[in-house]
């Protein structure tokens, strides 16, 4: 296994060098050959927000296309991955040097409240158990579906909360009390306050958060992960909802403020992740474009990278340079904080002290 020497800009921390040996993170020269790496050097990046074992059909992916959606990945500096929900189970697809996968099982929805194959269907009595059930086959992250269009309203029909307060409160103390964490899928305003309140660990989208709610999310240190480039494409869904006038309304409003909520996020100080939602579009939407996304409507490329590396891996309990930590980096040999666009092409790419070459 080749030894290397990180001596180049190591964003995130306050130490001048590094080596990987043995596929770790050491702070002393190991002994025989070392390859010397310069450049603009970060542990990592974490795409906290993608299904890497999703479908969008009755058939489940196969291990092909799961190993081409790790290996893309991979070269897009992303070292390790949030599985936020998906049909396959992509852990036994675990290997040394591939990017690494949170698991948190399946989507849980109510019946005809989400995309269709995704989820698996409950009741509000049944999520407890359900949400327990896929604590037990993951990572230590469970993923509910917050709110949905409610179609039986006819033309009136809007988002709306999927679960009463109670039905929260039980499946996420569920959770907690199996050390898993949990999170949730939100658009809409009218479904925040029960999360918050039951307990929420990490919110998806958050659209609908006003001020207050992102404050009271920054006190009880909830992660909020914007995913910017998924709401860019809320206009084209509005467009289509054309049977949903009111729908269709509410999707606009979200998308012609979303630089704006963005801004509101990071003016309050709110615990900011970094993730894609992509599945087989990662060549086109991936984590760089989720960056590009972001310091566009307001965020500094700074804050951007801090949040998808070092910044995200603490928020998420991921090592980032400490010493016996898997020597996972990415290196780029131009500062992406000045043109944060170069982020699709990193210059060399470490799983475990391991390159892809």
């Amino acid at each position: 296994m080749t030894n290397y020497h990180l001596a180049g800009t190591l964003r995130g921390t306050n130490l001048p060098e590094l080596w990987i040996t043995n596929g770790l993170f050491c702070e002393t020269r190991p002994e025989g050959p070392v390859t010397e790496v310069t450049g603009f050097v970060y542990p990592g990046l974490v795409d906290a927000h993608t299904h890497p074992g999703l479908s969008h059909t009755a058939e489940m992916v196969d291990d092909s296309e799961v190993l081409r959606r790790l290996a893309m990945l991979r070269a897009q500096g992303v070292t390790v991955v949030r599985e936020m929900g998906a049909q396959r189970d992509v852990g036994h697809l675990a290997a040394l040097g591939r990017t690494k996968v949170i698991r948190s099982g399946r989507h849980l929805a109510r019946t005809k409240r989400y995309l269709r194959y995704l989820p698996i269907d409950v009741e509000p009595m049944d999520l407890p158990a359900a949400a327990a059930e896929q604590a037990a086959r993951s990572d230590g992250w469970v993923k509910i579906v917050g709110d949905w269009i409610d179609r039986s309203d006819g033309a009136g029909s809007d988002l709306q909360p999927l679960w009463p307060r109670e039905a929260l409160v039980d499946a996420f103390a569920a959770v907690h009390e199996l050390g898993c964490k949990v999170a949730v899928h939100t658009f809409a305003t009218d479904a925040i306050d029960h999360l918050l309140e039951a307990g929420v660990d990490s919110i998806e989208h958050g659209t609908g958060m006003t001020r207050d709610h992102l404050i009271e999310a920054r006190e009880r240190g909830i992660l909020i992960d914007p995913t910017m480039r998924q709401i860019s494409t809320f206009e084209k869904i509005a467009l289509q909802a054309v049977r949903y006038p009111v729908y269709q309304e509410h999707m606009m409003a979200m998308h012609a403020r979303r630089a704006e909520q963005l801004r509101l996020m990071i003016e309050v100080g709110s615990h900011i992740i970094m993730g894609s939602d992509t599945a087989e579009d990662l060549a086109e939407r991936g984590l760089p474009s989720e960056l590009n996304h972001c310091v566009a409507a307001g965020m500094s490329p700074q804050a951007a990278m801090a949040s998808a590396s070092y910044e995200g891996r603490r928020l998420l309990g991921l090592p980032a340079w400490q010493i016996g930590a898997p020597g996972d980096v990415v290196v780029y040999n131009t500062d992406p904080e000045l043109n944060i666009d170069v982020t699709w092409k990193p210059d060399l790419v470490l799983i475990d002290g391991e390159s892809a070459e």
